[in-house]
């Protein structure tokens, strides 16, 4: 990561690609490394402008979602401060977020003078596939990343967080789950200053923000840079000697604090990773709010900082996303799942049906709730294969016509001969849809099969970090609720209402974001952003 330096005071402000002394990284797999503070001025070795993604055909749709046609959740953070054993502790939490982001993890820790780094692209248990891997990640802070990336650079090292920065303050990691509205205009003005960017992640723009500010305290400059940012973002700081968490004035993307019974402070995207490492859930960090942890008397400073807004929490959170044994935005994931599925069971029953299955695995606690209030029997009728990745299927259309196949088996012995109601928590493309549809009635021999969808139809692209197709690629964007359902050659279709959605939240249903199902943005995308995705 270059950048034009020249001698002024101004290079101290400018980034470029030289890891300062006191960062180790503990191998090839590390992190991006900002520098500042520059001896003498370097010329630029090369700028990576940003540039819109070329159109996806619909060939690569079906190649890179043919085995789960779902948005995705682009990414997971934890951090952990106060634990002599944190960068164990900080794997076993991107271990229960793996569900997040599974094609890239790091981990960054602190042992009170210097950071140590270690990151790589697949699986938590891939990047850190032997013990010995987190040995030099020593200390007793730590901060994490699990990372889904969307269509421009899947594979690219890196992208993959935290992110490491040596400042002239001394030196900073950072993890962010969300998506910045104002990435391309951010990152136009930083270059036009003189910044350089290696990556195509909007959070480099958040360390090019926090180099400079004309603020003096870490904390002020972090506040400082967070003020010009619209759009989601969850994040997790870390220094030599604190950890920093602060989140989105809206709220969009969860984040949660927790506490060891070591005395140690966690935070994570979701509850399960507190449990996973025996902490106890504390509270969720409140919109706006940004909090700090000193290592050496483990002291906690809060404060709003942020200008607060309308607290718009993203429901597809509870809808897909998180979870069911996480507790997301103060609602058990579980219930909400239930709930959706028993008020589908009131508004769009099936008559003459047989049984409710589930499509795995987000479907199953809202087809419990169908079957529950619909009174009919509730069966497992499909079986999920785990072991199947998405890289396993070539792109071509024969083995794209086997990728629900591999993933998804029906048992004949409870689907044959029978009127079933399928239960899926949403419709994206559709194209995952009607291969199950036709498994069900082809291999699993059902008689009928009532496709019954626990949300209502997506129609609008998100920009707060859920990675969706473009407008035209979502289903129902284009078909009404009978044109999809003869796209998916179902016998009957019926979504939730949006009414019943928010129902299931009472009072706070105004507090969610919905603008996946109603086009109507808490946060308006600016045009050009429209089309320039960046990669997480």
């Amino acid at each position: 990561m270059a950048a034009a330096i020249s001698s002024s005071s101004a290079a101290a402000h400018r980034l470029f690609c030289s890891p300062p002394p006191s960062v180790r990284p503990s191998g090839p797999s590390s992190p991006l490394f900002l520098s500042f503070l520059l001896k003498a001025p370097l010329k630029p070795r090369f700028s990576l402008r940003h540039r819109a993604l070329p159109p996806l055909s619909a060939s690569y749709a079906d190649d890179v979602f043919a085995f789960d046609d779902k948005p995705r959740e682009e990414c997971g953070v934890f951090g952990i401060i106060g634990d002599p054993d944190a960068a164990r502790m900080c794997f076993l939490g991107l271990h229960a977020l793996q569900h997040r982001g599974q094609e890239g993890a790091g981990i960054v820790s602190s042992d009170g003078t210097a950071l140590h780094s270690r990151t790589g692209l697949g699986l938590v248990s891939k990047v850190f596939s032997r013990s010995s891997e987190l040995d030099p990640l020593v200390g007793s802070a730590a901060i994490g990343h699990n990372r889904y990336s969307t269509a421009g650079a899947a594979s690219a090292l890196a992208n993959v967080q935290p992110f490491v920065a040596g400042y002239r303050f001394g030196q900073l990691a950072v993890a962010h789950n969300g998506n910045l509205v104002n990435y391309d205009s951010l990152r136009c003005e930083l270059e036009s200053k003189g910044s350089v960017f290696k990556t195509s992640s909007d959070t480099e723009v958040i360390l090019h923000l926090i180099a400079t500010s004309s603020s003096g305290p870490l904390l002020a400059r972090i506040v400082e840079a967070l003020e010009e940012l619209e759009g989601a973002y969850s994040l997790v700081f870390l220094t030599a000697d604190k950890l920093f968490a602060a989140r989105d004035p809206h709220g969009f993307r969860p984040l949660v604090m927790g506490r060891r019974s070591n005395g140690a402070v966690t935070f994570a995207s979701e509850t399960c990773a507190l449990g996973l490492v025996g902490a106890e859930y504390v509270r969720e960090v409140n919109p706006g709010e940004v909090i700090v942890v000193d290592i050496h008397d483990m002291s906690i400073n809060t404060s709003c900082l942020l200008s607060k807004k309308p607290r718009k929490c993203c429901v597809f959170e509870h809808v897909y996303f998180a979870l069911p044994n996480s507790v997301v935005f103060g609602h058990p994931v579980h219930a909400a799942r239930y709930n959706f599925g028993a008020a589908l069971a009131r508004e769009s029953p099936a008559p003459g049906a047989d049984i409710v299955i589930p499509v795995p695995d987000s479907g199953f606690f809202a087809a419990l709730g169908f079957a529950e209030a619909s009174g009919l029997p509730f069966r497992q009728g499909l079986i999920r294969s785990h072991y199947v990745g998405r890289s396993f299927i070539e792109p071509n259309q024969e083995e794209r016509n086997l990728a629900v196949k591999l993933k998804l088996a029906p048992i004949d012995g409870v689907l044959e001969g029978k009127s079933v109601v399928v239960i899926d928590d949403s419709i994206v493309r559709g194209t995952t849809s009607s291969k199950i549809v036709q498994l069900i009635k082809n291999t699993g021999k059902a008689r009928e099969v009532h496709m019954r969808i626990a949300s209502p139809p997506i129609i609008g692209c998100c920009y707060y970090g859920v990675d969706t197709p473009r407008a035209e690629e979502l289903i129902s964007n284009r078909l009404d609720v009978e044109g999809v359902r003869q796209a998916l050659g179902s016998d009957s279709l019926a979504f939730l209402s949006l009414e019943s959605l928010k129902a299931a939240f009472g009072d706070e249903a105004c507090m969610f974001c919905d603008a996946c199902f109603t086009r109507k943005y808490p946060v308006p995308p600016r045009e050009h952003e429209i089309f320039n995705m960046v990669d997480k």
